[in-house]
């Protein structure tokens, strides 16, 4: 991350011939200009100066960048300082702390667009887990961020002492008035806070002006990125992972990565008292929704990637539907098998479980109806041949012709322990005047 771009020092002062052309007179005359249209205390100072001249000479092309990336994070802080009747100037602080990266972490600890600290996170309602960190999350950060600012502000009743306690803690604030005699101004205390936030402020400011004045110093956006209103959310019912919605909504896994921060092991999981959310950019909202039932089955079970030759096909009567709280060795006991032939058997690569998937946990052979132990003779007039395409499922193929379950296409084409099909494989199909021809028997 490079928050600490905008936290300056004395190190830092320009010297004079590095200073930009325009005037002290000019700047002041624009400050006073914005002063009188936001509620913030804009006024000039040489410290204010010195920090919008050094981020002109030095951190130009910088600048230019995180104009581009604010055309797509402004319009969704805007509408929560709205909801929240917050200055919509607020948007400009998540610059100066995490500059507009949506994973930032510092070396504090502090993380996401607004750098909330573990404890400040769960405190405004921001869910942390094992495989959710929902400081990432930029709606979810933003909303935490409104209601910790409006908390501030009701606190001290100034915004330059909010924005102060927003970076260092309302305790480090209260302690600074209390060493500073009792005076409530910014800039006659700034010095008895800790250091970074005493640069805090005017970081800000000064990010301010040059967003508002970017024009004026030839500041613009070298490409222009998708803005925010161009992605749409979906609920999701259950437990996925991205590898499975770009099998089958053909999703690239780094769209799913930068669109979904807040979920760190490409894991959305199924959290009880929580509702997770899937952000996807418009383009892709309607091939999630297509494929949407297809994902939720291949976790169920129906839809495995099992090893060749090794796993068994899952029936009713072969296994077991994962519970809230299960774990793959606790099912394992339950069943009396080893946690190797459990893994084996379906196929599994690490200890991830899904609430509501169906795992097998024996290779006894069972008839799956009581009372049919016969495989019936096959008509080939009453079939025809289908050609596996590109991305074929057992699924999708039943799906597609209506007539024929999964059961009987494994049985006329001797798919027992087989689930991935590879393009190109010639299956079997039930015309629909002919009778269901399935199985349900062992073999001789």
């Amino acid at each position: 991350m490079e928050p600490d771009i905008f936290l300056l020092d004395h190190r830092e002062i320009p010297k004079p011939e590095e200073i930009d052309t325009f005037s002290s007179m000019t700047l002041k005359e624009q400050l006073s200009v914005l002063n009188k249209t936001t509620p913030f205390k804009v006024y000039h100072s040489a410290t204010l100066e010195r920090f919008i001249r050094v981020y002109l000479k030095d951190r130009r092309e910088y600048l230019n960048r995180l104009i581009e990336k604010s055309a797509y994070y402004f319009p969704l802080f805007e509408q929560y300082l709205d909801r929240y009747d917050l200055p919509l100037e607020l948007k400009y602080l998540a610059i100066v702390e995490s500059a507009l990266n949506p994973v930032a972490v510092s070396a504090s600890g502090a993380k996401g667009l607004w750098q909330f600290m573990y404890g400040t996170g769960n405190e405004y309602g921001l869910y942390i887990d094992s495989f959710v960190d929902e400081r990432f999350d930029p709606i979810k950060s933003t909303r935490a961020a409104c209601s910790y600012l409006k908390s501030l502000y009701d606190t001290f009743g100034d915004w330059d002492l909010a924005l102060a306690a927003y970076n260092s803690g309302p305790g480090n604030v209260k302690k600074a008035i209390k060493r500073a005699g009792g005076t409530k101004n910014y800039w006659e205390l700034r010095h008895f806070l800790p250091k970074e936030t005493s640069s805090y402020v005017p970081a800000f400011y000064a990010t301010m002006y040059l967003f508002t004045h970017a024009d004026f110093h030839n500041l613009k956006p070298q490409s222009k990125e998708t803005v925010y209103q161009h992605t749409d959310t979906v609920q999701i019912k259950g437990s996925l992972n991205f590898e499975m919605i770009k099998k089958f909504a053909g999703i690239p896994i780094q769209t799913l990565r930068s669109s979904n921060p807040s979920y760190k092991k490409d894991i959305i999981p199924d959290i009880p008292g929580h509702t997770m959310y899937l952000t996807l950019p418009v383009k892709y909202l309607q091939q999630f929704l297509e494929a949407e039932k297809d994902i939720y089955l291949a976790h169920s079970g129906v839809e495995m990637n099992p090893k060749p030759g090794e796993s068994i096909a899952i029936t009713q009567m072969n296994s077991y539907i994962v519970q809230p709280g299960d774990n793959l060795n606790r099912i394992a006991i339950k069943h009396n098998i080893s946690l190797e032939k459990l893994k084996t058997w379906n196929g599994l690569d690490s200890n991830f479980l899904i609430s509501g998937q169906r795992l097998v946990v024996t290779d006894k052979k069972k008839s799956t109806e009581p009372g049919v132990n016969k495989k019936k003779n096959i008509n080939n007039t009453n079939y025809q041949i289908y050609r596996v395409g590109f991305g074929d499922t057992l699924f999708k193929i039943s799906r597609k012709f209506g007539n024929i379950s999964i059961s009987e296409l494994r049985t006329l084409n001797g798919l027992e322990n087989v689930n991935y099909l590879k393009p190109g494989t010639e299956l079997k199909i039930r015309t629909k005047d002919a009778a269901p021809q399935i199985d349900h028997g062992n073999k001789s």
